[in-house]
């Protein structure tokens, strides 16, 4: 069963210029995902993409060209679901997109350490948002903790296996 859930990956922005161009603001990873062309789910209905300038962040709408017709569409939100991304964005070997990385479990030397429940980005670097393991939990650990999704703490992501295998993420538990 396709799953409907509805992501937001853009905001268009005020006009720029006469011919109905739009200011794209980009919430995604993936801007290749904006093509001309392609539709999106929007808060103002479905959009198909007329032209589209990602040096620029310009964007323009079938059937809204003129400024008075894209001055309509200021403060859209474009949304897109799972499907439509992994269809349209290519990953690189070693890549994940953070909706398959989260509900991974973080096991390190054989302990599962906890689940990530989110995938977080502060400043230029991403975190795994992890909930402890119960069991460490009545240890007396922290019930939450971050661990940054760089190479330093993460040796391997399976999202077949479901398992983000780390090293000195408990270090980082246990300092919480």
């Amino acid at each position: 069963m396709a799953d409907n859930k509805r992501f937001f990956i853009a905001q268009v922005g005020k006009t720029h210029g006469l011919h109905g161009d739009l200011k794209l603001h980009i919430h995604t990873d993936f801007p290749e995902q904006f093509k001309e062309g392609y539709t999106f789910q929007t808060s103002s209905g479905v959009l198909e993409i007329l032209k589209v300038n990602l040096d620029r962040n310009i964007i323009s709408f079938k059937g809204y060209e003129g400024i008075d017709y894209a001055k309509k569409l200021t403060n859209t939100k474009i949304y897109t679901s799972l499907e439509e991304t992994k269809e349209r964005c290519k990953l690189e070997d070693g890549e994940h997109f953070w909706f398959d990385i989260e509900k991974c479990s973080v096991v390190e030397e054989g302990q599962t350490l906890g689940k990530i429940a989110e995938m977080q980005r502060l400043a230029d670097v991403n975190y795994m948002f992890i909930e402890t393991d119960a069991k460490l939990i009545e240890e007396g650990f922290s019930s939450t903790f971050l661990v940054p999704y760089i190479e330093r703490y993460v040796l391997e992501t399976d999202v077949e296996k479901q398992t983000v295998l780390t090293k000195d993420a408990k270090e980082i538990l246990e300092a919480s």
